[in-house]
């Protein structure tokens, strides 16, 4: 087996404890549905996750050709992987910009199904995530390294299109609340709090348990 079950629970686990934490994208999402309706909420939803793809895609030939050329130098880009999800952590905890919900122009469906792509595919932060985030879950011991990427990819931006959605569909009743919240002190701090908590775990326990299967 690829991935063990419990190996995918965890990281399904993570990947949610991500996603369903209102960031700038779902905000973005929630602020297109109020202005436009679900459509636009779903079709900002599907450009953002396609952009998502090219990412899970260059991680999965960019890392699994790094394993294939030294087992060294993918062991450095986990834990260079770990560190990074750290630094995101704390630079989520002491960040102090706050959430913006800008107003949003009426646009095409096609243009608002483009900008979510080209937004997130261009999206250098997004790349830098999967490169450190995949790897966490991965063992060459179990076979094609790149079919495991390709697979935790996978169901991440299926995770990611199910949260995402749902805000979406769920704008007309939830938009207003979040639009008010985010300006809310107390809301952006625990939002900083909460999001830095678990890149801040998932880092230290890569780092603390290494390769375990080596």
């Amino acid at each position: 087996m690829l991935i063990p079950p419990d190996q995918l629970l965890v990281f399904a686990l993570a990947s949610l404890a991500l996603l369903l934490i209102p960031g700038p994208a779902v905000l973005y999402i929630v602020t297109r549905s109020a202005a436009q309706g679900r459509a636009a909420g779903l079709a900002s939803v599907l450009g953002i996750q396609c952009g998502g793809m090219v990412h899970v895609l260059m991680a999965t030939l960019g890392l699994s050709a790094i394993l294939l050329s030294s087992a060294l130098a993918f062991n450095l880009v986990k834990y260079a992987g770990a560190t990074y999800l750290v630094y995101l952590g704390l630079r989520t905890w002491f960040s102090r910009e706050p959430l913006e919900l800008g107003a949003v122009a009426r646009q095409p469906m096609r243009q608002i199904f483009l900008q979510g792509f080209v937004v997130n595919a261009l999206n250098p932060k997004t790349a830098l995530f999967f490169f450190a985030f995949l790897p966490q879950f991965v063992d060459p011991a179990r076979g094609a390294a790149w079919a495991q990427f390709l697979l935790l990819g996978l169901v991440f931006i299926s995770l990611a299109t199910l949260s995402d959605g749902a805000y979406a569909l769920l704008s007309s009743s939830l938009g207003s609340l979040l639009r008010y919240k985010a300006r809310e002190p107390r809301f952006a701090q625990g939002q900083r709090l909460i999001t830095g908590g678990i890149y801040i775990g998932l880092g230290l326990t890569a780092a603390l348990t290494g390769n375990r299967h080596k």
